[in-house]
């Protein structure tokens, strides 16, 4: 069955970075567009960041537009999110999803906590 599984997220200070990892099973990994998802404390989750198949295609929200990076390796049938000069509003967990055959597919997520 399909499985997405974040890993990477953690504790850092504002201004820093971290690199988180999706790896995907159960599905032909390289024939799906993936997205990043975020929902903070609160607030509806949203979507960060999407990459299509080839990984050549990256759209962002804007308030992580030039800080934020999408990333595949379809070898290793994981995307990547490297996220630079973090903000406290960057505080959320984290989700990977695809969608396949009009059915969405979430990761249990990664939490990331920005704060000093």
């Amino acid at each position: 069955q399909v499985q997405l599984v974040e890993s990477g997220g953690g504790l850092v200070q504002p201004g820093g970075s971290l690199r988180l990892s999706c790896a995907a099973s159960g599905f032909t990994f390289s024939s799906y567009a993936m997205n990043w998802y975020r929902q903070a404390p609160g607030k509806e989750r949203e979507m960060v960041a999407q990459i299509g198949i080839f990984g050549s295609s990256t759209t962002y929200a804007e308030s992580v537009k030039d800080r934020f990076t999408m990333s595949r390796d379809n070898a290793k049938e994981t995307v990547y999110l490297q996220m630079n000069s973090l903000k406290p509003e960057d505080t959320a967990v984290y989700y990977c999803h695809t969608r396949r055959a009009s059915r969405d597919y979430w990761g249990r997520g990664t939490r990331v906590t920005v704060s000093s």
